[in-house]
């Protein structure tokens, strides 16, 4: 299931769609010396960095506080045809709405549908933004909002429909832009972070390992090798950076498998190596 939240609507009713996704890290000890950090199996971009939060336990802040900004919301209006529902072959369906003078949905209406995923800053200074393919089909309108609030129209530049990663324009901004990492090199285990936009609530963050890497059967294959984490994945996280310990992203949050949409522990993201081979494309098409 991608990892997308929508909401619906035949003309002016609104109802709700499913989809979206992505990963988090757990906790980490006290600072180290840069030494011990690399012994440890550490970033090294982050070693003798701070791992104290203002109170003075282990916190992640610093590290949110740095790479947060970079993580935006995304609202997209599209219109779809409406579905053939088998309610609207019931006979007893329609007679239901008659009696209440109630008009009954016509095959080929269109459906108004308002999305909300997340996305990625990969480059401030020509305000690109990454995000999930699946989120913006048949998208009439797209709106990003920062974490400090503004808000623009963006455009759509491009998309990979294989690795499910699209690329958005908006004005240039003032932010860190994330730098996308070496997915080859995670391994089970490691700590991941994932930041985006569960359910329209706004940003958060949650935390766990890396699940498995390679893994394949996806939403039918068609998305190819994922990344899986036992992080928290919730409908609205898609486009939402999975993130290591030193800030990098290392997978781009697209799936997640679990009863009625929900979170059991089981999501996916693709490689980041895979989103920089989709970025270039995009670029070079330009």
């Amino acid at each position: 299931m991608n990892c997308s939240t929508a909401a619906t609507a035949p003309r002016r009713r609104t109802g709700s769609i499913a989809a979206s996704a992505l990963v988090a890290l757990l906790a980490t000890g006290c600072a180290i010396a840069p030494t011990a950090e690399r012994e440890a199996g550490l970033p090294a971009a982050i070693a003798g960095a701070p791992t104290l939060g203002t109170a003075g336990f282990p916190s992640l802040a610093p590290l949110m506080r740095r790479v947060t900004p970079a993580v935006v919301n995304i609202s997209v209006k599209s219109e779809v045809p409406m579905e053939d529902h088998p309610f609207l072959r019931d006979p007893e369906f329609r007679r239901f709405l008659d009696r209440f003078g109630l008009p009954a949905p016509e095959e080929g209406e269109i459906e108004q549908r308002q999305s909300v995923g997340s996305g990625i800053i990969v480059d401030a200074a020509r305000g690109y933004v990454m995000t999930n393919d699946h989120l913006l089909r048949n998208a009439t309108e797209i709106q990003i909002t920062l974490k400090d609030r503004r808000t623009f129209r963006a455009r759509r530049l491009g998309s990979d429909a294989a690795s499910d990663v699209a690329i958005l324009e908006i004005p240039p901004v003032d932010v860190r832009a994330l730098k996308l990492g070496d997915s080859n090199r995670l391994e089970v285990g490691d700590f991941v972070i994932a930041i985006g936009n569960p359910f329209g609530l706004g940003q958060t963050v949650t935390s766990g390992i890396v699940s498995a890497v390679g893994r394949s059967g996806i939403a039918g294959n068609r998305l190819g090798e994922l990344i899986q984490t036992d992080a928290s994945i919730n409908p609205g996280n898609s486009g939402g950076p999975l993130i290591n310990l030193a800030g990098e992203v290392v997978g781009i949050n697209t799936a997640l498998i679990g009863p009625s949409g929900g979170n059991v522990g089981i999501g996916f993201a693709v490689p980041s190596n895979r989103a920089r081979v989709a970025l270039d494309k995009v670029m070079r098409g330009r």
